[in-house]
């Protein structure tokens, strides 16, 4: 079993690969197969290579996410352990409160036209015909919106997505991933921190309604605590709704549900919410074992890293009937793509109002979306498609 020193993790032991089951392409894009199997006949199991315990069922993974007491969000390096994302009460809750009140539904559809506005602008740099949409669309229009969003001049997107991008990628098991090297990954981080660090200085004192000010006006957080919380918004901001935006076209593709959906016959917001089960970007969550504990009927060490596979909870046919049915207006649906408990994503309500309006302004200005579903690349974290090739009409 693995361990730990005063529940301080070494970057190796967070960073390991996927699990073998995993790790080739066929089994990424249909990796509901292995959760199937894993949670009827290994729901909590420890993975030797690996050295962390996976954890399969809904009830299981519920209960790992709601019990922060018990199973930690614990980081090993001193940049993480400021953000909000790696603290426990009462930190977490100093971290998180002071912007919870921007993400809220009521707030951000003040800011619908705003974000429409730059999905327009990129729809009108696509020419109909041909075109790979998550480089032309779905992968600058989020990093777009979380610039807006922080008061960065968005002209500068692609700057922000190469800091995301190398600052999210860790070594996986796959059969082309690129990896980044860790020298490439610190000077991201470097980058960034440098980045918003004079831009926290500079809006000291000013009076604007952007995150960046509202952080750098707030007594309660210490510079770096700032710095750590624009970096994570940055990052966590963009790259989970690229890839939410992404396999919600794929999922439509899939199952014929562009007209129904373009005409109002499904509700698109509830379409949202399954592709939120059913193909959720966010597959996984890790915590570590403060405490020895049960999960599952099976005893784990203290100090243990705990692997919650929310993509497998979302499966679960205890909670989800017919659950490999992509049904998209399922009720109840009771997934937690975007976890669950105090850690819950903060900008969840973003991401589906930047979803709504990306699908929305597609919708609207294309009469034709076919995309080609016949060679996708999967990417593994967060889970999504590398590409997306589609033949648009006006």
């Amino acid at each position: 079993m693995a361990s730990s020193d005063d529940n301080v993790l070494t970057e190796d032991l967070l960073h390991r690969p996927l699990p073998t089951a995993i790790s080739t392409n066929d089994a990424q894009l249909h990796r509901s197969d292995w959760y199937a199997e894993m949670r009827k006949n290994h729901p909590v199991h420890y993975d030797d290579e690996r050295e962390r315990w996976d954890v399969f069922r809904y009830a299981d993974v519920n209960e790992i996410l709601r019990d922060h007491e018990r199973f930690a969000t614990m980081f090993g390096s001193d940049d993480e352990a400021k953000s909000m994302i790696s603290q426990e009460p009462p930190e977490h809750g100093r971290l998180r409160n002071f912007a919870s009140s921007w993400f809220t539904p009521r707030v951000l559809e003040g800011y619908r036209d705003r974000f429409a506005a730059i999905a327009d602008d990129l729809i009108d740099d696509i020419e109909p015909g041909s075109v790979d949409i998550v480089p032309a669309f779905t992968h600058p229009y989020p990093v777009m919106v979380i610039a807006e969003s922080l008061g960065l001049p968005v002209e500068d997107y692609e700057q922000f997505m190469e800091w995301s991008d190398a600052s999210l990628r860790v070594p996986v098991r796959t059969e082309d991933e690129e990896e980044v090297t860790p020298e490439e990954q610190a000077e991201a981080k470097r980058a960034m921190a440098e980045y918003f660090s004079d831009l926290i200085e500079e809006r000291a004192g000013d009076d604007g309604n952007d995150l960046i000010t509202i952080a750098a006006n707030n007594d309660d957080l210490t510079h770096g605590e700032k710095i750590a919380f624009c970096r994570g918004i940055l990052i966590a901001g963009n790259v989970t709704t690229i890839n939410l935006i992404t396999n919600a076209l794929w999922c439509f593709a899939e199952f014929d549900l562009f007209e129904p959906i373009r005409s109002g016959e499904i509700d698109r917001k509830r379409a949202i919410e399954e592709v939120l089960r059913y193909r959720s970007p966010a597959q996984s969550v890790r915590r570590v074992t403060t405490q020895p504990a049960e999960i599952g009927g099976q005893e784990i060490d203290e100090g243990e890293v705990v692997v919650a596979w929310n993509g497998s909870a979302n499966y679960d046919p205890e909670v989800f009937e017919a659950p490999h049915e992509f049904r998209p207006e399922r009720t109840p649906n009771r997934h937690i793509g975007f976890g669950t408990g105090i850690h819950v994503c903060l900008g969840a309500p973003l991401a589906r109002i930047e979803t709504d309006i990306a699908l929305e302004r597609l919708l609207d200005r294309f009469s034709v979306i076919e995309p080609d579903l016949s060679d996708l690349s999967a990417q593994p974290i967060p889970f999504g498609l590398k590409s997306l090739p589609c033949y648009l009409e006006a």
